[in-house]
């Protein structure tokens, strides 16, 4: 390895230290992760209309699950940016796509009136907003970060669990640098088809458990 490559590596290295330090990539103990290639764990849950949701209701139908909490720079950033794009991609398809909050009361948990005017405000377009304060659905899925996304195929089998993307940044202009892997996983499951990286690690603000 040369100077300019170790430096580049132990720079690369402070920032991610950095970022766990300041919260802002999971390093709180996991919950037990449920298995790509597997049934996706079963869930039920209230949106912010006061409708109850459960996975068994879309029941042949592709579904996405989004984690988010509202005051992550990382979940700013993708929300400006192409979020809501992804959204109206998803909807076009038939894909089922649900936002969860399962951020603790006072760590980013809002109430249904809030997530809907929050929905309105970023113009984004999920199928619905399921909040989550006691963590249950959150720890089901072992979502770390917000966002953490996953997709599950019209059969119920989880197929993708990871990042929205391959660079860990709040940077706009990362995006566009960016390998869009969730955006492939979902088209590909969509189509019928087999996900080349089916796990990849999310980045983004710690989901605040309730304790």
């Amino acid at each position: 390895m040369n100077g300019s490559s170790r430096r580049a590596m132990l720079r690369t290295t402070a920032s991610a230290a950095a970022l766990v330090a300041a919260g802002f990539l999971a390093a709180a103990p996991a919950f037990a992760a449920p298995a790509v290639g597997q049934p996706a764990p079963a869930f039920t849950a209230v949106d912010s209309k006061g409708k109850q949701h459960s996975l068994a209701d879309y029941k042949g139908k592709v579904v996405v699950l989004e984690w988010t909490n509202h005051d992550c720079p990382y979940v700013k950033k993708h929300y400006q940016a192409n979020i809501p794009a992804l959204q109206k991609q998803a909807q076009d398809a038939g894909v089922v796509w649900l936002s969860v909050i399962s951020s603790a009361p006072g760590e980013g948990h809002v109430d249904g009136k809030k997530a809907d005017e929050l929905t309105a405000s970023r113009n984004a377009a999920p199928g619905a907003v399921l909040l989550d304060p006691q963590g249950t659905v959150g720890k089901a899925y072992d979502a770390r970060t917000t966002p953490h996304m996953y997709v599950i195929d019209a059969k119920g089998v989880l197929r993708y669990a990871g990042g929205i993307d391959s660079i860990a940044s709040a940077k706009l202009e990362d995006i566009e640098k960016a390998s869009p892997l969730f955006k492939t996983a979902m088209e590909a499951v969509v189509k019928g088809q087999n996900v080349a990286q089916a796990t990849t690690r999310p980045y983004g603000c710690n989901v605040k458990y309730k304790s």
